[in-house]
């Protein structure tokens, strides 16, 4: 949608240890990227930093950038740019912070924060997955098309954003989350704890006793692989109840918001090793009290990065029926059907397009 846009947008990649400032136009990068420390233990220095960052960025290009835009990481109240709350990266800024203003201020330029899940789902809706699968599917001759993405991040946490009918879904409070939903093996606890990189750690350690390791999951991932001396088996497990308690929370959003899944993030190097069981899990059944089977997800969920599923997933079921009284023949496809990407763009990239674009959107909107 913004692919061909001539306009600029600022963005930022705020971590707790660097701030990256670049600019995008068309939903690619037209700078080199810049990066200053955060200092987000000071807030002074922090919002001095940042301001600092921008204005570099912005004296570099040849024509004024129409907006910034960019991804914070933690709870804010967003539609109003205010950071606040437990930000274990940004200590400096839990008493609340009018971001948006002050930056606006400071530069003279529209500004929009998001949560970085919800920037990855849109860059990808705008930008990334969404438009790639429909143009394989038109590429094919199906006359299937999706509109809706349910994006997830697997890092230090799991993330989560929705777009629906191309339309960010922030909710009513900024507050569309998945990390808080149930683990499916320990009851009680939080799916996080089985999606995220400490819990690739624990479930390695658990498994292979070795609670004193230091490896890192890209550590892990290499045991499993066999190009590592370690505990296969544990590395092994450690991914694939990763990818079961990923599914089965996946499970829940894609049979309320029914779109394609797309996942980023840098757990995804293992994506071979987890994406079995992710599959399985969105595949599973569920059970009445007759004891009746009924699918977990109703629609057929396939793995769009295997190119035999992909086939299977454009050539649908197409029937043809005879309207009754009539010579009148009707076709359609009685698959109902999503499926499991991974992202080609990279995290840190879908995030800053979502950006662009969701600034952009709202410009445009404000001008109608």
């Amino acid at each position: 949608m913004y692919k061909h846009d001539n306009r600029i947008v600022i963005t930022l990649d705020a971590g707790g240890t660097n701030l990256v400032f670049g600019a995008m136009r068309g939903c690619e990068y037209i700078t080199a990227p810049i990066t200053y420390p955060s200092n987000s233990h000071n807030l002074d220095l922090c919002l001095d930093t940042m301001v600092k960052g921008f204005r570099e960025v912005i004296e570099s290009l040849d024509e004024r950038p129409v907006a910034v835009s960019f991804a914070f990481p933690g709870p804010a109240d967003y539609p109003n740019g205010v950071i606040g709350g437990y930000l274990p990266n940004f200590p400096s800024f839990r008493e609340g912070v009018a971001l948006g203003a002050f930056l606006h201020k400071e530069l003279g330029l529209p500004v929009f924060i998001n949560n970085d899940g919800d920037l990855f789902a849109y860059g990808e809706a705008l930008c990334g997955a969404l438009p790639e699968i429909n143009r394989r599917l038109s590429e094919t001759g199906s006359a299937k098309r999706y509109k809706n993405l349910i994006g997830y991040t697997f890092g230090t946490g799991f993330g989560v954003g929705m777009v629906i009918n191309g339309q960010l879904n922030r909710g009513d409070n900024s507050c569309v989350e998945t990390f808080c939903l149930p683990h499916k093996l320990k009851n009680g606890i939080i799916a996080e704890e089985g999606v995220a990189v400490r819990a690739v750690k624990r479930v390695y350690s658990e498994v292979s006793g070795e609670y004193n390791h230091q490896l890192e999951p890209k550590d892990i991932c290499e045991i499993a692989d066999g190009k590592r001396p370690g505990n296969r088996q544990a590395a092994c497990k450690a991914f694939a109840e990763f990818g079961e308690i990923a599914g089965d929370s996946m499970a829940i959003a894609a049979q309320l918001i029914d779109g394609i899944i797309v996942i980023g993030g840098g757990i995804t190097a293992a994506r071979h090793l987890i994406t079995p069981s992710l599959i399985k899990e969105l595949r599973s059944s569920l059970s009445t009290l007759r004891g009746d089977s009924v699918r977990r997800v109703q629609m057929e969920v396939f793995n769009l990065d295997d190119p035999a599923e992909f086939a299977k997933f454009a050539k649908g079921n197409i029937r043809t029926l005879t309207v009754r009284g009539t010579n009148l023949n009707i076709a359609y496809d009685d698959m109902k059907r999503i499926g499991v990407t991974y992202s080609k763009l990279g995290a840190s990239k879908a995030i800053s397009a979502g950006a662009y674009a969701y600034a952009l959107s709202q410009l445009d909107s404000q001008s109608e």
